[in-house]
């Protein structure tokens, strides 16, 4: 059996277009899950963008070490 774990939540405020609420509203669309939803993916996309920015201030270089170590391991 699957235990349920409640997630801390926080409520919070935005604003969105009329038409596009309205338009929601019409469709049936959930509009706090798709707040969390976008949240959500807007929050590992600037991650992902973080990962990449630190990765191009310093890249991987060759190292001696590890490329020793590679043979070390077909012995």
């Amino acid at each position: 059996m699957l235990a349920f774990r409640a997630v801390p939540t926080t409520r919070t405020t935005f604003t969105l277009d009329e038409e596009l609420a309205a338009q929601a509203r019409r469709l049936g669309v959930n509009l706090s899950a798709a707040a969390r939803d976008g949240v959500a993916a807007a929050v590992r996309e600037a991650l992902v963008e973080g990962d990449r920015a630190a990765y191009e201030r310093k890249p991987e270089r060759p190292d001696a070490f590890w490329a020793e170590a590679e043979v070390w391991g077909d012995e």
